[in-house]
């Protein structure tokens, strides 16, 4: 918590509502952060916590204790474990699980991959972002790379620029496929309606994904994924584009069952390789599906043999 603010509402501001009086007093300040302060008791009126349209009068003093914004906030580290494929000096390969979220934002302040980065490695401190160069969705799993130096950082971040990291994954995929490989290149940016989410949309960024069928199931197939480009959310929303959205995908899916529920969109980044920082020569690794992806593949395997 700050030190506590002292407003005195001025003679143009009487007769307006708290919240308009204390947008004016403190422009620096964002409405909603205002009315949150307002409405937690944060802010009282001649001593007083009052609602956020109560009326306020000339001379009346205001208190605000204003609490920081998490995002206004150092992160944090915290001790969570971490899967670590590969460390050195240089980087550090992470195979994360579903359900992790990479980075804070709103809602998951704490808890998150770069907040379990800064107490694996407290050097991060000092590298943009904790390292993290490129991210998963939270509940998608598998491996990503975080530097350790602004020197690591900044080859990394050219290389995926350049399309010079190889990054495959695996998925399950609904439906029939009627070739089993091809190229999917469609623009990928913001829904124009939905801004939450991606879409293919004529002004987007190229976008590029290489599939493959690797078991075609009744309903379902378990599918390879080439990124040449890194969108986000770039697989599931090319996948659904084509007809085949990924089994479990809540946002891209749509009200299309699958044969097997499952919690989660059925996506593992299996494969990652790049040229190493310090060594210059090319490095690689694999990660094993995670067991309810395994779990899956063996479910829709027995439907087929039923």
């Amino acid at each position: 918590m700050t030190d506590m603010l002292h407003l005195t509402v001025p003679a143009e501001l009487a007769g307006r509502r708290l919240d308009q009086c204390l947008a004016a007093l403190l422009p620096e300040h964002s409405r909603s952060r205002l009315q949150q302060w307002i409405d937690a008791g944060q802010v009282q009126v001649d001593g007083t916590c009052v609602e956020r349209k109560q009326k306020v009068w000339e001379g009346s003093q205001i208190d605000v204790a204003p609490v920081a914004h998490p995002a206004d906030q150092p992160y944090q580290a915290e001790d969570i474990a971490l899967d670590i494929v590969h460390e050195d000096d240089a980087v550090i390969v992470i195979n994360k699980p579903p359900g992790l979220v990479v980075h804070p934002g709103a809602g998951n302040w704490q808890g998150t991959l770069l907040n379990a980065l800064l107490h694996h490695a407290p050097g991060l401190e000092q590298v943009p972002r904790a390292g993290i160069v490129h991210r998963l969705d939270k509940d998608t799993s598998g491996l990503m790379v975080v530097a350790k130096t602004l020197t690591a950082q900044t080859a990394l971040v050219r290389a995926l620029q350049a399309r010079d990291v190889r990054r495959v994954y695996q998925a399950v995929a609904l439906g029939c496929f009627e070739r089993p490989e091809g190229e999917i290149d469609a623009p990928i940016g913001r829904h124009p309606t939905h801004r939450t989410r991606m879409a293919v949309v004529e002004s987007g960024k190229p976008a590029q994904t290489l599939y493959k069928v690797l078991r075609q199931y009744r309903q379902a197939a378990w599918v390879e994924c080439h990124l040449r480009t890194g969108r986000t959310h770039q697989i599931r929303v090319h996948m659904a584009h084509i007809g085949y959205p990924l089994l479990g995908d809540a946002v891209y899916a749509g009200r299309r069952a699958g044969p097997i529920p499952f919690p989660r969109q059925a996506l593992h980044a299996y494969r990652l390789g790049f040229v190493h920082p310090l060594s210059g020569q090319p490095v690689e690794w694999q990660a094993a599906l995670p067991e309810d992806f395994q779990h899956l593949l063996e479910q829709l395997e027995a439907g087929d043999a039923s």
